[in-house]
């Protein structure tokens, strides 16, 4: 049984995608544009927005910086004038590398200001607006690297894990305000931040293959859409195991 009305047909809706200069975000605009949704993209890279809606005739975009309220309140403003949002996706990110041992509180203040403060600064534009109209649909970009600790991740994973806590609460609040909410959950995709990674990325895939699979959970009402699953189910099953267990094993297979 889905968790979320189904949707199927994108012809005549309006998306707010935040955080799509490039990666998932890009990709899944390319993909909503081709079924018919209108789409308006946000990031801080105003000339690949600007390069997208070359080519995406209709699509439109409002460059702004995730931590800046005011920006995202005057974007939001814009879209409302033209009709109801259908659906925001949340797919800003910050990813740098750091242990313990190297610990930075900038870089950590960053990733928790981009991946997860950011994503509380859109809802706080656009959940009023859904509230009122008892419909809309609101999807989070969080990582299988929120799903427990790892090496390398002491500044993205926790900002991840943040995303998948507030994905489940927020479900619980709306499920009977009208409001869908989904979790996107992706393992290693090509992307400009996992570009800096210096290690073998297994079941790495494409943004393009990436968005096909955020719009099949979408389809279906899926609220856990977690991809390629030939990787992402090993990932879910770690959480299960005893501490024990699961330390030795995560420092077996990363050697860290």
């Amino acid at each position: 049984m889905p968790l979320n009305p189904p949707l199927t047909d994108w012809r005549g809706k309006t998306v707010w995608l935040v955080g799509a200069s490039s990666g998932i975000g890009q990709a899944t605009a390319h993909a909503l544009h081709a079924q018919g949704a209108t789409v308006y993209l946000s990031a801080r890279n105003a000339q690949a927005l600007a390069a997208f809606t070359a080519t995406h005739p209709g699509a439109r975009a409002l460059p702004l910086d995730v931590t800046d309220h005011a920006a995202l309140q005057a974007a939001a403003s814009t879209i409302a004038a033209s009709g109801p949002l259908d659906l925001v996706l949340y797919c800003a990110g910050f990813y740098k590398e750091q242990r313990a041992t190297g610990y930075q509180l900038a870089d950590m203040l960053k990733h928790s200001e981009v991946n997860y403060i950011g994503a509380l600064q859109v809802l706080d534009v656009v959940l009023p607006g859904f509230l009122a109209r008892r419909a809309g649909h609101i999807s989070l970009i969080s990582s299988v690297a929120g799903y427990c600790g790892l090496p390398k991740s002491l500044a993205y994973g926790p900002t991840k894990a943040a995303l998948i806590n507030l994905a489940e609460t927020l479900y619980l609040d709306l499920k009977d305000s009208g409001i869908g909410v989904s979790l996107i959950c992706p393992g290693f995709v090509e992307t400009p931040l996992t570009a800096q990674n210096q290690f073998s990325m297994p079941g790495l895939i494409t943004s393009g293959e990436a968005a096909a699979q955020i719009m099949a959970g979408w389809r279906t009402g899926r609220f856990d859409i977690h991809f390629p699953k030939r990787f992402t189910v090993w990932m879910k099953a770690l959480r299960l195991l005893p501490y024990g267990l699961y330390f030795t094993v995560v420092r077996k297979f990363t050697a860290l």
